[in-house]
C-alpha cells in the first residue's frame, strides 16, 4: 500500500492537502483578525471555499471564534436568519445563559431546543415564529446581525464570520437585507467578515456605488496559480507516497485540467488511485491519458445530455472555444472555419454559455468551467 491518497476534491480540502495560496492565506487571516470586512471573489473550482476553511482553522488555533454559512443552502430568509443566530449562539458557548441573552436581544422570542448528537452531547437549535409584517422581519434581521458584535464583546475573543455565495443574499429580501447587514457589520470592530462569491460579475455589482457594501472593505480576487506550483506539488506528493511522475507528465496533467485547482486535484486523485491499483510505481503519459478517458467515460451520460440540450449555435461556438483555446472567437476566419455566423450571434451564444456555466471569461479568453467538458467536446463532437 502506498498510503493515503494525498489529493482531495469534491469537499473542503484539509490543511495538509491544500496547495500554495500562502500569500492569500496570510493576507486573509491578517485582515480578518484586524476586524476587516473582506470580499473574496473567484470563479467556481478555484479553491475559494477551501482557502476560507484553512484560514478559519488557522484562526481557531489562535483562539478566534469562527462560523461559516453558505447562502445558497437556505430556501428562505427566515431560515437563513435562524441559522445565523443559531451558529452565533453555538460558537459563543453560553450554556444555560443563552436564554437570558435571548430575552435581552430579541423582540420576537425564538423557540429553543437541544438535540442529542450521534457523537454525544447536545446541539442548540433555534426557530422564530413566522413574522406578521415586513417591518417585524426587518427588525429581526437587525437583531440577528448584531449578535457577532455583541458576543465578541461578551467572550473577549475576536470573531470571524464567513458567508459564502454572498452574491445570492439579495435574493432573500432585495437590498433591505444588504442594508441591514451592512449597518450591523460596520460597527463591529472585533468581528472580521469574509463575504465570498463565485460569480465575479454579480459580486462586482454588489460593490458598486449606491449599493450598501460600496467601499465596505478590501477585495481579494483569486486567480489561477502558476502551473509550476502545481507541477512542483504533484512531483513532491506523488513521490512522497511511493510513485514517480516526471515533470513533463505533471505539466501535461495541469494542462489537461486547465490549471484549475479543483480539476488538478480531481485528475491527480484519480491518477494516484489508478497507479496504486495497477501497482505502477512510475507514472507515464499513457496512464494519464487512460485515467482521463476513464473519468470522461464515467461522466459521459451527463455530458452528452447537457450537450444535447444546447442549441446548434451554442454547440458550434463551444467547439470553437475548445479548438481555438477560447481566443479570437469573433474574428472572421474563426467564424468562417466553424460556421458560426454573425458576430452578434456568436457573442449572444458566448454570453449564454457563460450564464449557464459552461465557460467563463478570463484574462482575455474563454475557458471551460469544467475541463472534462472540454475533453468531451474535443473527443466526442464534430
Amino acid at each position: 500500500m502506498a498510503g493515503t491518497n494525498p489529493f482531495v476534491y469534491g469537499e473542503i480540502v484539509p490543511s495538509d492537502a491544500f496547495l500554495d495560496r500562502e500569500d492569500e492565506r496570510r493576507q486573509l487571516a491578517r485582515d480578518l483578525l484586524d476586524g476587516q470586512k473582506v470580499f473574496l471573489v473567484a470563479p467556481r473550482r478555484y479553491g475559494k471555499s477551501s482557502l476560507i476553511g484553512v484560514v478559519l482553522r488557522d484562526l481557531e488555533s489562535r483562539r478566534a471564534r469562527t462560523l461559516a454559512l453558505t447562502i445558497t443552502q437556505f430556501a428562505t430568509y427566515r431560515a437563513f436568519l435562524e441559522a445565523f443566530a443559531e451558529s452565533c449562539l453555538r460558537v459563543a458557548g453560553l450554556g444555560a445563559r443563552v436564554r437570558e441573552l435571548i430575552r435581552t436581544v430579541f423582540s420576537l422570542r425564538p423557540e429553543l431546543s437541544w438535540e442529542a448528537q450521534p457523537t454525544g452531547g447536545q446541539e442548540l437549535t433555534l426557530r422564530f415564529e413566522p413574522g406578521r409584517s415586513s417591518k417585524e422581519d426587518q427588525r429581526l434581521a437587525r437583531e440577528v446581525f448584531a449578535l457577532p458584535g455583541l458576543l465578541a464583546e461578551r467572550t473577549g475573543a475576536p470573531w470571524v464570520v464567513a458567508l459564502d455565495e454572498f452574491q445570492k443574499i439579495s435574493d432573500f429580501d432585495g437590498n433591505s437585507v444588504e442594508d441591514a447587514l451592512r449597518a450591523a457589520v460596520q460597527t463591529q470592530r472585533r468581528v472580521g467578515y469574509v463575504f465570498s462569491g463565485s460569480e465575479p460579475s454579480l459580486m462586482a455589482r454588489m460593490l458598486r456605488t449606491r449599493r450598501p457594501f460600496y467601499k465596505a472593505g478590501p477585495v481579494l480576487t483569486l486567480s489561477k496559480m502558476p502551473p509550476r506550483v502545481f507541477v512542483d506539488a504533484l512531483v513532491e506528493r506523488f513521490g512522497a507516497t511511493g510513485f514517480h511522475i516526471d515533470r513533463e507528465v505533471a505539466a501535461e496533467l495541469v494542462e489537461r485540467a486547465q490549471n484549475v485547482p479543483y480539476d488538478v486535484q480531481r485528475l491527480a486523485h484519480e491518477l494516484w488511485d489508478d497507479a496504486e491499483r495497477l501497482a505502477a510505481r512510475r507514472i507515464a503519459s499513457p496512464m494519464l491519458q487512460a485515467t482521463t478517458f476513464r473519468l470522461l467515460s464515467a461522466q459521459h451520460p451527463i455530458l452528452e445530455a447537457a450537450w444535447q440540450r444546447l442549441t446548434l449555435t451554442r454547440r458550434a461556438v463551444l467547439r470553437a472555444v475548445a479548438r481555438e483555446d477560447g481566443r479570437n472567437l469573433l474574428a472572421a476566419p474563426v467564424r468562417v472555419r466553424y460556421g458560426l455566423g454573425a458576430k452578434s450571434s456568436v457573442q449572444r451564444a458566448l454570453d449564454g454559455l457563460a450564464r449557464d456555466e459552461w465557460i467563463a471569461r478570463e484574462a482575455g479568453q474563454y475557458v471551460f468551467v469544467d475541463s472534462l467538458y472540454r475533453e468531451y467536446v474535443l473527443r466526442e463532437t464534430r
